[in-house]
């Protein structure tokens, strides 16, 4: 079996924050969105393959030095441009003679896949499900409908969900299934992976297995910032500049070369990139990318991009896109 980590998506609803960014290498506390799933395969010793786009090549190819991965690059740079999961999936494994492990590259999950991949050698194809516990939830996601552990409908974003059983982006296919793939592509058919399975059902059984633990779909900042709270392990880097007059209250991610100072309060639940400078504020529930200046600035479940200048504002469930300069009054 090989592995595919599908990540070339432009994560549309995360902009602006993810036009200069790849929605798997967002920061969750010190690590990756992605290196959450690249943790959980690589100790079954699959070879693992990325998919991902050129806009984000370089960033990809950075994250994937101290990695075993093989990058193959979508030859996209703009959402208008892109394959689509299913047509993607097609390019990536058509020439790969093996099962095929599917991930979507932005799923953040505290369950291992080991009896999942247990499953597999005996009921194929199969996909990953959790119980999102609300019908309204429901029509969010693509929604299976089981008869035992095997699948009998499964519809993307119902008016009507037939179950709360959503389809979280972990595909196992068996080298025949794959191969159907081709197929899919070549008639005229919806370039989603859900629509797949649907159209898959009608010409086998395919099989669903239930995971229970916390699923994140980081589809939209809220989600996000829910998985980023989930998974904050505390760091503070040795070089931070803190004065005594300021707190931080944890768990935090505060990067190199930081500077906090006159009374500000930071956390719990924040993370600040590389190069920032905290003054007189109050920052909880928030991420901070790198060289940002924050001074008289309350922030509360917020993101700032990189390289922003914020003045004397109360900020909450905001986004500001890079190099933005926001001041009120002097």
């Amino acid at each position: 079996m090989k592995a595919i980590i599908m990540a070339g998506g432009y994560a549309t609803r995360l902009w602006p924050i993810t036009r200069t960014k790849a929605k798997p290498l967002l920061p969750l506390g010190k690590k990756k969105i992605i290196d959450y799933i690249y943790e959980k395969i690589k100790p079954f010793g699959f070879e693992i393959i990325v998919s991902t786009n050129l806009r984000f090549k370089d960033d990809f190819e950075k994250w994937a030095e101290d990695k075993d991965v093989k990058l193959v690059i979508e030859n996209t740079t703009k959402e208008e441009e892109k394959l689509g999961a299913v047509r993607a999936l097609y390019e990536v494994s058509k020439d790969i003679d093996d099962d095929i492990l599917v991930l979507a590259g932005d799923n953040v999950f505290s369950f291992g896949i080991e009896k999942f991949i247990e499953k597999f050698k005996e009921k194929k194809p199969l996909i990953a499900l959790y119980d999102v516990g609300d019908f309204d939830l429901a029509k969010r996601y693509g929604i299976a409908q089981l008869n035992g552990d095997r699948i009998v409908s499964f519809e993307e974003k119902p008016e009507k969900p037939k179950s709360t059983l959503a389809g979280i982006g972990i595909y196992a296919l068996d080298y025949d299934t794959k191969e159907m793939l081709g197929d899919y592509v070549r008639g005229e058919k919806k370039d989603n992976l859900g629509d797949f399975i649907s159209w898959l059902i009608d010409r086998k059984n395919v099989y669903g297995f239930v995971f229970e633990g916390n699923w994140y779909d980081v589809g939209n900042p809220d989600s996000y910032l829910e998985a980023f709270k989930i998974y904050l392990e505390n760091y503070i880097s040795d070089d931070v500049k803190l004065d005594k007059t300021s707190k931080i209250i944890e768990p935090v991610v505060i990067e190199d070369n930081v500077e906090i100072r006159k009374r500000s309060i930071i956390g719990p639940y924040v993370y600040i990139g590389r190069d920032c400078v905290i003054e007189a504020s109050d920052i909880s529930d928030s991420v901070i990318f790198s060289s940002v200046i924050l001074k008289k600035v309350k922030l509360w479940r917020s993101i700032v991009d990189e390289k922003c200048e914020i003045r004397n504002l109360e900020l909450s469930n905001s986004i500001v896109g890079g190099h933005a300069k926001i001041q009120r009054g002097e």
